[in-house]
């Protein structure tokens, strides 16, 4: 870049901030982590340009920080899967997923509606799961909206981070799907089973899994933010998802273990109750904006992107 360009960045400790912020720095970008623990991410993510006290609410000290960066990158929201073997969609929980999203939000358009030097663009995360339980149509960023509650907390992610616009904001918000990090996130409770062979399809296994490589993921990311194409919903999933019965026929087949032992979808509700929707049903996305702004994938199939990470 022929001048240094400052970037803010919420979520920065999780499973794609992380992996975010280092593409960021090494592409010369002046990054300021907005933290609930500045200290914290002081230690885990070093070279920052600054690292500043954040909380999901309407307004604060931080919104001062904003004025005059080229752009804010918001990733921050409540996990939605964190320890999905240990924890329920109890009404505290999912409150928790919604509020931290949309009132977090909120506050980032307020400060930047609020600052004299407005940034350029906003690039806001969502999900797959706006599209709710569609899984064998295939879908691309013009299809409708799900109504269960994750697709509830998208589109209203989403409404939120689209009324920047009314200030000259470029935005888009990123619509991701299973990020095949191998350390965190879902994927690591996914290979579990396979690890003591005993993995296999979650029953019926014609459910569609929509996945992207973390490296893919990164770049849809910087191109969003450097094209003055990329608006509105951009679909952050690889061109070929997989029917869970073959995604797990491709994970077994990667580390070496069985995959014939099928989960019962009865099992799981048992289990996890509503929040086992998030395997039982699926999404088949696919990434059409992303394409037609030029983004070619390094890993557009299952099997080298999961050699890659974990073979």
């Amino acid at each position: 870049m022929s001048e240094t360009k400052r970037v803010i960045l919420t979520g920065a400790t999780g499973v794609i901030g992380r992996r975010l912020f280092m593409a960021l720095v090494m592409k010369g970008y002046e990054v300021v982590i907005f933290s609930r623990s500045p200290q914290k991410a002081r230690e885990q993510l070093p070279g920052a340009a600054d690292y500043v006290r954040w909380a999901p609410t309407t307004t604060g000290a931080w919104a001062a920080s904003i004025n005059g960066a080229y752009g804010v990158i918001h990733l921050a929201g409540a996990p939605i899967a964190e320890g999905i073997l240990g924890q329920r969609w109890v009404p505290s929980i999912k409150a928790n997923i919604y509020d931290s999203r949309i009132i977090g939000t909120r506050g980032i358009v307020e400060a930047i509606s609020t600052a004299s030097n407005r940034p350029q663009v906003l690039l806001s995360a969502s999900g797959v799961g706006y599209y709710g339980f569609r899984d064998s149509t295939a879908l691309d960023e013009q299809a409708s909206p799900g109504s269960d509650f994750l697709a509830k907390v998208c589109v209203d992610w989403e409404r939120e981070a689209l009324r920047a616009q009314e200030f000259g904001v470029r935005v888009a918000c990123m619509r991701t799907g299973l990020v095949l990090d191998p350390d965190n996130g879902v994927l690591p409770q996914i290979m579990q089973p396979f690890k003591l062979r005993v993995g296999g399809p979650v029953l019926p296994g014609t459910q569609y899994y929509s996945w992207i490589h973390p490296d893919d993921l990164v770049g849809i990311y910087l191109l969003a933010l450097e094209h003055e194409g990329a608006s509105g919903p951009i679909n952050a999933v690889a061109p070929s998802p997989q029917t869970n019965r073959s995604f797990s026929s491709t994970l077994g087949k990667v580390m070496g273990s069985p995959s014939w032992m099928p989960v019962p979808e009865f099992s799981l509700r048992v289990l996890l109750g509503e929040m086992a929707d998030l395997v039982v049903h699926g999404q088949r996305a696919l990434p059409k904006k992303a394409q037609a702004l030029g983004y070619h994938f390094r890993y557009p199939q299952l099997e080298p992107a999961l050699r890659n990470l974990i073979g």
